[in-house]
């Protein structure tokens, strides 16, 4: 089967679509025909391991896992004894960030993981999208305890974190004022946002309202910056370490001190987490937003315009036609 296979960590160029064997299922996994996957920030991430810390998991000085792609949409080819909730023939989605493997034409999956069939009506490229973003955001939405009536500033909210984001607080019932480019502050409002803040054109630290959450989805602020338009006992959380690595520490020392605090979620999925993004994407309450669609012999080129820190929303790899 066709993979894209990295060996050692580096630019995108270390990626190259190579012949290997197609993975064999154990007895708790389902083999998995993959229609779409993406490329994202973590796949990034793990690939440079710009991060030092990401090679604790992925492999001190060289990638455990070849084939990376966390998110996929697909169909069920085989099913192995003690998995029973799936059969073949399945159209199915999920994530795997632990042994990854969506970037080629097949993978295997716990059956009991992070997946499950796809939502109605929506296509493979559709579907494939539906987790990396949307479990981070529902990971710190969650951890901020978002609830109705709430007022939450989304930064970077067009990136898949952000504008999956947007709709998941608005499915939660606050009020979201979202900060963008000119370019897609209709796409935001479409998305659900009450307020847009274009950073083009105004500085969103000098807006006169106060928020119970601020979250960076792209990790371009501080909470120095943002300590000012937090409620009494607001929040504020980053999906990046932040100068120094200082949103960790701060998340150890702020909520000692009560009042107003950064947290640092640890992102994690589980196959209820899966359910309930289908659940709310059947329902209309979430969409991810496509900006590029690659082919797999394309990689090199999606992992280049992911890195270029320009996109929106979420960029798309057709597997298999």
């Amino acid at each position: 089967m066709k993979a894209a296979v990295y060996s050692r960590y580096g630019p995108p160029e270390v990626v190259q679509l190579m012949e290997v064997e197609q993975p064999v299922p154990r007895d708790n996994e389902v083999l998995i025909k993959v229609y779409a996957t993406t490329v994202n920030r973590t796949d990034s991430g793990f690939r440079s391991a710009e991060y030092f810390i990401s090679r604790l998991f992925s492999g001190l000085f060289k990638p455990k896992f070849k084939t990376l792609g966390n998110e996929f949409a697909g169909v069920i080819e085989a099913t192995r004894k003690s998995v029973t909730s799936f059969k073949t023939g399945d159209q199915v989605f999920g994530y795997n960030d632990t042994q990854f493997g969506a970037h080629a034409e097949y993978m295997t999956m716990a059956g009991n993981g992070a997946i499950t069939t796809l939502p109605v009506n929506f296509n493979f490229q559709e579907a494939a999208p539906l987790t990396e973003g949307g479990h981070y955001a529902l990971c710190d939405i969650r951890a901020a305890k978002v609830k109705a009536g709430q007022n939450v500033l989304i930064y970077g909210a067009t990136g898949a974190i952000g504008s999956a984001a947007v709709q998941l607080v608005k499915y939660f019932g606050a009020e979201v004022t979202a900060v963008c480019n000119t370019k897609n502050t209709e796409l935001v409002r479409s998305l659900g946002a009450d307020v847009v803040i274009d950073y083009t054109t105004n500085d969103f630290t000098r807006t006169d309202r106060k928020f119970d959450f601020i979250f960076d989805a792209v990790g371009k602020s501080s909470f120095g910056q943002c300590k000012p338009l937090l409620k009494k006992s607001g929040i504020y959380i980053s999906t990046e370490l932040g100068k120094n690595w200082e949103n960790i520490f701060l998340a150890l020392i702020t909520p000692l001190k009560g009042g107003k605090k950064v947290l640092f979620p640890i992102p994690s999925i589980q196959k209820e987490d899966v359910i309930f993004l289908r659940e709310l994407a059947e329902a209309g309450k979430y969409k991810p937003v496509i900006d590029r669609q690659y082919n797999l012999e394309q990689i090199v080129e999606a992992y280049k315009y992911v890195e270029t820190g320009q996109k929106t929303g979420n960029v798309v790899l057709n597997v298999t036609e």
